[in-house]
């Protein structure tokens, strides 16, 4: 059965709230008003760059809401940056009509720290990826797989350039963000590591006129007519797109690449790719569509491409103005390369059919580099030089900003040209932002909203979704009272679940068949060294360990070791079964002194449970396996186990995101496993996200304890 109109709307309305989750609130965290055109704000005042130009005082860049800023590339005739220029070289024009260039300078980043300064900092949540974008000396790029226009063919030659262009061209200090069109904004990862860009790049697979569904999402529309698909997914892309650049817009203010690796969206299908239910591929052809005369020379065909390029232009313009409004460039990278045809002999389409289908998807590619300050890798062979102009890019260039004369306020747009009075440079700068309107300008003065409390951001942060490429495993580590005044500490870890809307698993894909620890105190002591058995294997003790991996046909294992209070550096390393190193981690924690006499907790416990029969015999078992994932549904139940230590009596409550009360929770006597327990029902909680608060009240004050998770449809 063919989908419904109101059912492929709800489905592409599903597509843009899984892509843009967490957008508004990536601008919200920047307890700033929004400025035109990407303009920076009143409380706004970045760190001094690594490189100045030639003004005479360090800027801050501060103004109101009619503040303009504008990155200028320039280059001499060799393509080589020009960086002695001064703010008497430059004239700027909005709308015909001349502005003062009230601040100015020379961003010069080269993507390594400076002399004597300490290595990167390792990204290890959101928090830390917020306070390293935002550093001035930082270069900042994304990777936008679009597997839903680049060809499985296609997606294989292109690892080659990506990788080269990863080994040769990033720095320490540049962070790198992946992303899939269905990845949500707060689920992109950002990362410093090569070997995990790298994975990321090898795992990359085309999927373009390949309907075949992947997840949930793509199942709605399954069975729909072709054209409809390549609609939804030209949407879901664009969508995709908007989102990321409001996400970039709130980390940083300094110039953002977005690396889109795409074919160009596809305006309209030839008569030959045209099915009724695109599930059946070709066998759902309407007769006479195998035929490379189909719609040749057709008026009617030619009408009909007319209408839907202007649709398809009218929606990337949105795509435009976010990417302006957030000074985010975007590169398109086609890995067509220099191809004088876009479909195969087997797909039997006419060669002017053919030669328009490919004029449209290179200039969707060239109209999204330039509407946004990038540039259009197509139609070449090598790729490398392309990219490495990305990086060069970002690394020099002009600041300039000023305060319109005009102060707009209509929402539309206008036009901004910057001259230069030398000769013989190529300059680029944006072509223009669109104004806010009253409306958004009133929303962008209002108050910001009272801050979050640090402890609650640190605990959502730990909570964002953990699917990243180049990583195999998730964990969560717990500490109790141990013996001999030691702490307890239980790492637990399982396989990572496919992200949703990546590429699927391939077979020859190395698994994680086991984990490796070694921890060390602060002075360098061996505390424990061990690794847990085969995943799905029967497990006995690993030496050293008090307990060892999860009992047998559990999916989660576990080692148990006891520990010194105070800084503890463990060694992670995920092995297969043959024992190569798939991935490996260091990670520095602070261990809990749970000896005092006064109150203490243990980390709390979480268990999932489906069904009552399911929560009873959790709460009956006091060696059950916690928990990793802190994802749930609405039909799941939490069983949530502790240890107090000392005499107080133990309160929790219910918390959304913003840290605000929603309701009490009750605390009963564990009987087995804890000496507290908590029940609670997801059911009548909204999806969204949310916290557990435990307080115990001691003699010398408040013990806290936060649990995040997520609540999903």
């Amino acid at each position: 059965m063919l989908m419904t109109r109101a059912t492929i709307a709800l489905s592409l309305a599903v597509a843009i709230a899984v892509v843009e989750g967490g957008a508004g609130r990536s601008v919200a965290a920047q307890q700033q008003p929004a400025s035109q055109g990407g303009a920076t704000t009143p409380s706004s005042t970045p760190a001094a760059p690594q490189g100045s130009g030639d003004a005479p005082q360090q800027p801050t860049f501060r103004s109101d809401i009619n503040y303009v800023r504008v990155d200028v590339i320039v280059n001499d005739d060799k393509g080589t940056p020009v960086t002695d220029l001064k703010v008497t070289d430059f004239e700027v024009l909005e709308d015909g009509k001349p502005q003062s260039i009230d601040n100015f300078r020379l961003v010069r980043v080269d993507g390594n720290p400076a002399p004597g300064a300490p290595p990167p900092r390792e990204l290890r949540n959101r928090i830390d990826e917020e306070i390293e974008i935002a550093k001035d000396d930082v270069r900042l790029f994304v990777l936008f797989f679009d597997d839903y226009h680049v060809r499985l063919g296609n997606s294989l030659s292109v690892k080659e350039d990506l990788i080269r262009f990863v080994q040769t061209q990033l720095r320490p200090n540049d962070i790198v963000g992946m992303m899939y069109p269905l990845t949500p904004v707060d689920g992109i990862s950002f990362t410093r590591n090569p070997n995990t860009i790298i994975s990321a790049i090898q795992n990359f697979e085309g999927r373009k006129f390949d309907y075949r569904p992947r997840n949930a999402f793509e199942e709605q529309y399954a069975r729909a007519p072709s054209e409809i698909v390549e609609q939804l997914r030209n949407e879901v892309v664009m969508t995709a797109l908007r989102g990321l650049s409001t996400k970039l817009g709130g980390l940083r203010e300094g110039r953002k690449a977005v690396i889109f690796i795409s074919e160009g969206f596809t305006a309209m299908l030839p008569p030959q790719l045209r099915v009724a239910d695109a599930s059946q591929g070709r066998l759902g052809q309407f007769p006479g569509s195998t035929s490379p005369m189909t719609g040749e020379n057709s008026q009617r065909e030619e009408t009909a491409a007319f209408f839907a390029e202007s649709d398809l232009y009218t929606n990337l313009r949105e795509v435009f103005t976010a990417a302006n409004r957030n000074n985010t460039a975007i590169y398109s990278v086609d890995p067509r390369g220099l191809t004088p045809f876009e479909f195969g002999i087997d797909e039997a389409v006419g060669p002017n059919q053919d030669a328009r289908t490919l004029r449209m998807t290179q200039d969707s590619l060239r109209s999204l580099s330039e509407e946004t300050d990038g540039r259009a890798i197509v139609n070449r062979n090598d790729l490398l030089p392309g990219l490495t102009q990305i990086v060069r890019d970002s690394s020099y260039y002009y600041l300039l900003g000023y305060n319109s004369t005009q102060a707009p306020s209509d929402g539309k747009f206008h036009q901004i040209s910057v001259r230069l009075k030398r000769r013989n440079v190529d300059v680029r700068a944006r072509k223009g932002y669109w104004a806010l309107t009253a409306e958004e300008i009133t929303r962008a003065t209002r108050p910001a909203t009272p801050e979050v409390v640090k402890p609650v951001q640190q605990a959502l942060a730990s909570i964002a979704p953990s699917v990243q490429a180049g990583k195999y495993v998730r964990t969560w580590l717990g500490t109790s009272r141990g013996e001999q005044g030691k702490t307890r500490v239980t790492l637990i870890w399982e396989s990572l679940p496919q992200a949703p809307g990546a590429s699927n698993v391939r077979r020859d894909q190395p698994q994680p068949g086991r984990m490796s620890v070694l921890a060390a105190d602060a002075k360098g002591d061996l505390v424990y060294r061990g690794r847990t058995a085969d995943a799905g294997a029967s497990s006995a003790p690993s030496s050293g360990a008090v307990s060892a991996a999860a009992p047998p046909g559990a999916s989660a294992q576990r080692i148990v070791f006891d520990a010194p209070p105070g800084e503890l550096e463990l060694r992670l390393s995920v092995e297969e079964a043959t024992g190569g190193v798939l991935d490996s981690e260091i990670r520095r924690v602070q261990i809990p002194d749970l000896t005092s006499p006064d109150a203490g907790v243990s980390t709390p416990r979480v268990y999932r449970t489906r069904t009552a029969r399911e929560f009873q015999a959790f709460a009956a078992d006091a060696a059950a396996v916690p928990t990793v994932g802190r994802e749930f549904s609405r039909t799941e139940r939490l069983l949530i186990r502790f240890d107090v230590y000392g005499s107080a009596t133990p309160t929790a409550v219910l918390l959304n995101r913003g840290g605000q009360k929603m309701a009490d929770l009750p605390v009963a006597p564990a009987t087995v496993g804890g000496t507290h327990q908590m029940d609670v029902g997801l059911s009548s909680i909204a999806a969204g996200e949310y916290l557990v608060e435990i307080t115990l009240k001691g003699a010398t004050g408040e013990t806290k304890e936060l649990i995040p998770f997520r609540v999903g449809a």
